[in-house]
């Protein structure tokens, strides 16, 4: 019989992750940290269920699971025991975009996802979620939520959308608002309507890792404007639109992935006025937006979307899940995006809008703003100096947000030591995949709300001889 002393596995069924996924993370971390040994039978899955308070089709589920990783063996009327092999076999992939992209969704995700792009459980808007579930739950209106509605989204969400840009002195018409499955979406859309392949993007460098394989897979070559502290270098950026005649220039002006800075005000200005001059359409990609305070400059305040498209998301305050992001342009310009948004996807989800819509209304969204900028900033804090203390130089120290860009003080070669890290379970992000080439880089992007773990900093001081 198996010991009932066995360490406690706990699932919260209000995350935005199933519980199944819950499970099998939380069984493999007790197996790779010596908790459940080699030929130990695990509880059996009427038992495992009854101390979650989860059904046994889901502790059925995630065993199935673990026994197709090799982490678990099923054995005749015996139950579940740990196969003596605890790590996963199969070889790792190597370390590079798709990587990222998609390995850190597997279930066998590296457990210290330090490189990742999003908040970590503890800082996503669980109350909020689960309460306007409830109501969602018990609306009369939940049918029209789950059918087709309007191409643009939400109505009453994009009227919440332009109040809060108008809080930011961004004026904006509802018909100037698209709401999308995410800011990934919202920039496909973008590229596709006002790009051809063979055409010319401008673009960070570095800048958002995710974007380089899109423009790859629109036929678009992609050229990098060299990224200073306060913001984009105005005369690389001349220089390349006298060069290469680009039809767009893609920027984060606001907390800026990978590096976390800001443009100035003086930076903003100037970007915007070689755009002016040279007939530039920019996007800017300020998903991180409303975690910095009102008056915080950037290129939509700057000209009134003009010649902006600006894009942002929930996903990153609520949580990452939720899937729902927006674009806010003229709506000339609207129009033109909507029609490749029918194409592509008809409309979007409108449960999901709705229950943002909700979570704003509900007077809790700015309050949890106040809260989330706070709590990011502290832990940023804490992240910048566990970092120097394991010998990395970093970059800048951000005003807030998710990200720290640092490196080790000797030169490293970057693939190989994201790749020790990765048969340690740490997930990196080495900074030739924020580079619009893959350009080598001795850089790494730390997501400040998955880094404070102790495992994390020995391994940096192991690879800087500390």
């Amino acid at each position: 019989m198996i010991d009932t002393a066995f360490p406690p596995v706990r699932l919260d069924p209000h995350l935005p992750i199933p519980l199944v996924s819950q499970l099998v993370d939380a069984v493999k971390t007790h197996i790779q940290n010596g908790h459940f040994p080699a030929e130990q039978r695990i509880p059996s899955v009427r038992r495992m269920a009854s101390l979650c308070g989860v059904s046994p089709v889901t502790v059925a589920n995630a065993y199935s699971k673990l026994v197709s990783s090799g982490l678990l063996e099923a054995r005749d009327r015996g139950g579940y025991y740990v196969k003596p092999v605890t790590l996963v076999t199969s070889p790792r992939p190597p370390v590079n975009s798709l990587w990222l992209l998609q390995h850190v969704f597997e279930d066998n995700a590296p457990i210290i996802k330090a490189g990742c792009g999003w908040l970590a459980p503890p800082y996503i808007f669980t109350s909020a979620v689960k309460r306007e579930l409830t109501n969602l739950a018990q609306s009369q209106n939940l049918a029209s939520m789950v059918d087709y509605g309007s191409p643009y989204g939400s109505l009453s969400l994009r009227r919440a959308i332009k109040r809060l840009l108008a809080r930011r002195d961004i004026p904006c018409s509802e018909d100037g608002i698209i709401l999308t499955h995410g800011a990934s979406q919202a920039l496909e859309l973008t590229l596709r309507a006002f790009a051809q392949p063979g055409d010319t993007v401008l673009v960070d460098d570095p800048g958002y890792c995710n974007l380089y394989p899109l423009l790859q897979s629109l036929g678009l070559t992609a050229i990098g404007i060299g990224r200073t502290a306060t913001g984009p270098c105005p005369s690389l950026f001349e220089r390349a639109i006298k060069k290469h005649q680009p039809r767009l220039f893609v920027t984060t002006s606001v907390l800026h992935n990978p590096t976390g800075g800001c443009a100035s005000a003086e930076n903003v200005a100037a970007i915007h006025a070689l755009a002016v001059k040279h007939g530039i359409t920019m996007v800017e990609d300020n998903i991180f937006l409303d975690l910095t305070p009102e008056s915080q400059p950037c290129h939509a305040r700057y000209n009134k979307l003009q010649n902006i498209i600006h894009i942002g998301s929930f996903s990153k305050t609520i949580g990452p899940g939720l899937r729902v992001g927006y674009l806010a342009c003229p709506p000339e310009i609207g129009k033109r995006i909507l029609r490749y948004k029918m194409a592509a996807g008809l409309t979007t989800a409108g449960l999901n809008e709705t229950l943002v819509h909700g979570i704003i209304q509900s007077g809790q969204y700015g309050l949890h703003l106040t809260d989330l900028r706070e709590r990011l900033f502290q832990t940023q804090k804490i992240v910048y100096r566990s970092l120097q203390n394991a010998g990395m130089k970093v970059y800048l120290r951000p005003m807030g947000g998710l990200f720290i860009w640092a490196r080790f003080e000797k030169n490293v070669h970057a693939q190989s030591v994201s790749e020790r890290a990765a048969t340690k379970d740490i997930m990196l992000a080495p900074g030739h995949l924020f580079r619009p080439e893959r350009s080598d880089s001795q850089w790494f992007r730390f997501n400040v709300t998955h880094t404070n773990e102790p495992r994390l900093y020995d391994f940096l001081k192991q690879e800087n001889n500390i």
